[in-house]
Order: C-alpha cells, then sequence, then structure tokens
C-alpha cells in the first residue's frame, strides 16, 4: 500500500507567478520537473495540485485533455477560447489543453486539483465522494484517492490478497509492501491533500468524515 505525502512534494512556479503546482503522479514518471514543459510535457497523464494565487493565463497543454477541480476557496472564473464557465468548489470541469484559458480569483485564493492525460491514450476522471466511518470505499487500480476534507484513516484491505503478491499500482511509479506484510498493517492516518494509490491487490479502504476525490485513469482502447 502506497500513500504519497502531500507536505513532502516539492511545489513547482509558474512561469507567469500566478501560483504553484504540486505533482502527485504521472507516468511515465518524469525524471525531473525540466525534463517537461506546457508544449512537451515528459508524461502521458500527470496529477497535481496547484494554488492560485493571481489571476491570469493557463498554460497550454497542446493534445491534452483536462479536468480541473476547485478543491480549496469558493470560486474560479475560468475563461475557456472566450467563454466563462463559473467553477464552485468539488464540481470537475472537463475542457482541451489545446484551448487558450485564463483564469480569474473574484472570491480570493483557490486551490485546485488538475487531471491531464494525452488525448487518445488515456482518459481521466475525477469523482468527489463523502466518506463513512462505517463504509470503507476502495481505491482500485488505476485510481488515486486525495483526501479533500476532514479526517480519515487507510488500510490494506483483502480483496486479491494472495501472499507473496505484490501490492501498489503503476500510478505512483514506485514498489509498494507485499500483500503479506500489509494485511497485519494498522491503518494509516491520512493528513489533508494526501494521497492513496489504488491496487487491485489488498486494495487500500479508506474511512472517515469528510471528502475525498477519486481520480480515475483509463486507457483508451486501440
Amino acid at each position: 500500500m502506497e500513500i504519497i505525502r502531500y507536505a513532502e512534494l516539492n511545489a513547482q512556479p509558474w512561469r507567469n507567478g500566478g501560483g504553484v503546482t504540486r505533482e502527485l503522479a504521472s507516468h511515465p514518471h518524469a525524471a525531473s520537473p525540466q525534463a517537461s514543459t506546457a508544449q512537451t510535457p515528459g508524461w502521458d497523464w500527470r496529477v497535481s495540485i496547484a494554488e492560485v494565487a493571481k489571476a491570469g493565463d493557463f498554460s497550454a497543454y497542446p493534445g491534452m485533455d483536462r479536468v480541473l477541480t476547485v478543491v480549496e476557496g469558493e470560486l474560479l472564473l475560468l475563461s475557456v477560447d472566450g467563454a466563462e464557465h463559473p467553477l464552485e468548489k468539488y464540481r470537475p470541469f472537463r475542457f482541451s489543453g489545446d484551448a487558450a484559458a485564463a483564469g480569474a480569483l473574484p472570491t480570493g485564493d483557490i486551490r485546485d486539483l488538475n487531471v491531464i492525460t494525452r488525448s487518445g491514450a488515456f482518459k481521466g476522471y475525477t469523482s468527489i465522494i463523502e466518506l463513512s466511518k462505517k463504509r470503507a470505499h476502495p481505491v482500485f487500480e488505476g485510481q488515486l484517492g486525495i483526501l479533500l476534507q476532514g479526517q480519515a484513516t487507510v488500510s490494506p484491505g483483502t480483496a486479491g490478497d494472495e501472499p507473496g503478491t505484490a501490492t501498489g499500482a503503476e500510478a505512483a511509479q514506485s514498489p509498494a509492501a507485499g500483500a503479506s506484510e500489509t494485511a497485519a498493517a494498522e491503518p494509516i492516518t491520512l493528513n489533508r491533500y494526501d494521497a492513496v494509490v489504488g491496487s487491485d491487490t489488498a486494495t487500500p479502504e479508506i474511512l472517515g468524515r469528510g471528502f475525498l476525490a477519486v481520480v480515475s485513469i483509463d486507457r483508451v482502447a486501440d
């Protein structure tokens, strides 16, 4: 079971000075932030959280599809190819990375969750889930579960559990613990914006009170 701790991620400043971005996961995993640019990203998909403190243009991502969700703050007024879209908290919005996009902040700074996928290769989805203390929410292979608000813990489940089988997902590009180890693991506390990497083996299960973003990355069939 793998947890990406938001507090340990490096902030990458925007070129226009309007904010910073922290990458949660990408595929293939870039060797360094400098390996990618908005025009020639070194990945086929990326999940990140951005802090937006200044109105201005968004970087274009030609050949990409974007899903943007405000996760902190009240409102982002997003302009896409001249059309204005008021984006309220926890309402995912999909648009083309080829579009000319800009953001205004009528109610102050915001933080947003960004899912960017290469068109024709992958498709990204974002769902906002209200957590329960009684019924655990599983995070499957090809998904990330990101705690947006509240208190929660995560534990490895028993789905697909086989001795000696490794857990974890391709999403974070790093090894995870064996199922025999995670089966007896105690619940782990999640902090705000921590991400749980999904798996179909010892599937992570999240319990708590608050809201969870579930990001799914599906490969597009040929």
